[in-house]
């Protein structure tokens, strides 16, 4: 059987992100988990290639008072240490730089990214420069000793680091496909966060949505190509 990537979500979605459907192309298979709603974690065997922990509404401040988060944070410890590839978007992202001893939390003023910002990368092998992506958070963090700091924007000074080879941080969601945004503009959450600096107007968000999910696609399929590989095959042993 294939191996397994484990991919940790804090909500439901409609659509199959990028990141998920890169890594089937790849010959994963892919375990969605939802630990919030009382899916548990595979053992951390052999069969697994790697993990993605995802963005959503739960802060680091909740962690203390919710199990599944403590979990996860476990699970992120344990891949990190193992040598796994390991990805986080956004509250993944976050979490990641809290395991290493980064601070988490709003900006002074709390100024939001809500729409597509264009990065400034500090490593052209890693991003292409002037890349414009999807973005959804207000909470930032800083780079966690031994981190290399890789992209970075106007506002929020971290957007994407490495940690080691195999550990990355996005503060930014290229995951997200167009449909899903869609589906971001039109939740009530969304609204909640218009007026706050920094949120793009529906104009700018409409206006550049087709050109940056045209450049965030290629690149985001082969930075996860890249990190993961193509996937082997475990062969188990049947005993009669």
């Amino acid at each position: 059987m294939a191996q397994k990537v484990v991919l940790i979500h804090h909500g439901e979605s409609r659509h199959t992100d990028r990141a998920a459907d890169q890594l089937e192309r790849l010959g994963y298979e892919v375990l969605n988990r939802h630990l919030y709603a009382g899916d548990t974690l595979p053992m951390l065997d052999d069969d697994i290639a790697g993990t993605i922990v995802y963005g959503g509404k739960y802060c680091i401040t909740d962690i203390p008072d919710m199990k599944f988060l403590q979990d996860e944070m476990q699970w992120l410890e344990a891949c990190i240490g193992a040598g796994l590839p390991v990805l986080g978007l956004c509250q993944g992202a976050q979490m990641i730089a809290h395991s290493l001893g980064g601070e988490v939390g709003p900006l002074e003023g709390e100024p939001c990214e809500f729409g597509y910002y264009e990065l400034e990368t500090l490593d052209v092998d890693f991003m292409p420069a002037g890349l414009r992506v999807p973005q959804a958070h207000f909470h930032a963090f800083t780079l966690p000793e031994g981190a290399e700091l890789l992209a970075r924007s106007e506002t929020f000074p971290h957007q994407a680091f490495r940690y080691g080879e195999k550990t990355y941080g996005f503060q930014f969601h290229p995951e997200v496909t167009d449909e899903m945004f869609k589906d971001w503009q039109a939740a009530p959450w969304s609204g909640e966060h218009d007026a706050r600096a920094g949120v793009q107007s529906r104009h700018q968000q409409d206006a550049f949505a087709e050109e940056t999910h045209r450049t965030v696609d290629p690149w985001f399929r082969d930075f996860i190509t890249k990190l993961f590989g193509s996937a082997t095959w475990v062969w188990q042993r049947k005993v009669f």
